[in-house]
């Protein structure tokens, strides 16, 4: 059964951060506000909620194209082959934001998850409940967007979020209302950085 915790969206209680922290370290799942959707997500470096996450998800291990969840840009190079200094500048302007940026993996990401990835999803949302838990945590989340049980709509209602998914995940974040419009995921593995999904964020703006 999920704890279903309310954390104020603008000043995060320090008490409740560390009670999600708590229980991401014990294998736990969680569901979240973002900038954008609410997320379902685990401690990156466990391999065990990593593998719960899977399951949630219906997943294969090695189809994971999940999204990295960072509280800044220094946790990125940790996981990107190749950082140039034009797309830092782009990542520092446009960062927090409701932005996903794919780029080539380095050695590290299957070292963390155990699979072969080529690529990785890294995420910076402009929202300081994630932030919040990511910087306690001291280490990313790996995170997808909730969408309801049939996958067909993205939920908003941390009541009725609690409703549908209270028996498989371990807490569940009332950060208010969630929004329905996704991030905008930019591809970056190729010379020049292409839009692949537009959502919420005017990606243009930083070029």
């Amino acid at each position: 059964m999920a704890e279903l915790l309310s954390i104020h969206p603008q000043n995060p209680e320090s008490r409740k951060i560390s009670r999600t922290v708590e229980i991401l370290v014990r294998d736990g799942i969680i569901i979240y506000p973002t900038d954008t959707v609410y997320g379902v997500g685990c401690d990156l470096f466990n391999r065990k909620a990593v593998e719960k996450l899977c399951q949630f998800l219906q997943i294969k291990p090695h189809r994971l194209n999940l999204s990295f969840i960072c509280n800044d840009l220094s946790h990125i190079s940790d996981f990107v082959k190749k950082l140039e200094t034009p797309v830092f500048k782009i990542l520092k302007k446009s960062l927090p934001g409701p932005f996903t940026y794919i780029f080539e993996a380095n050695s590290n990401v299957p070292k963390i998850l155990g699979v072969e990835k080529k690529t990785v999803g890294i995420r910076v949302p402009n929202h300081t409940i994630p932030l919040a838990i990511v910087k306690e945590l001291e280490r990313p989340l790996i995170s997808a967007s909730l969408k309801n049980s049939d996958g067909s709509e993205y939920m908003t209602n941390p009541e009725e979020i609690f409703k549908t998914f209270h028996k498989r995940i371990d807490l569940i974040i009332d950060g208010g209302e969630g929004r329905v419009v996704p991030s905008t995921v930019v591809d970056f593995t190729s010379d020049e950085p292409a839009v692949i999904r537009q959502g919420a964020g005017d990606f243009e703006q930083y070029l």
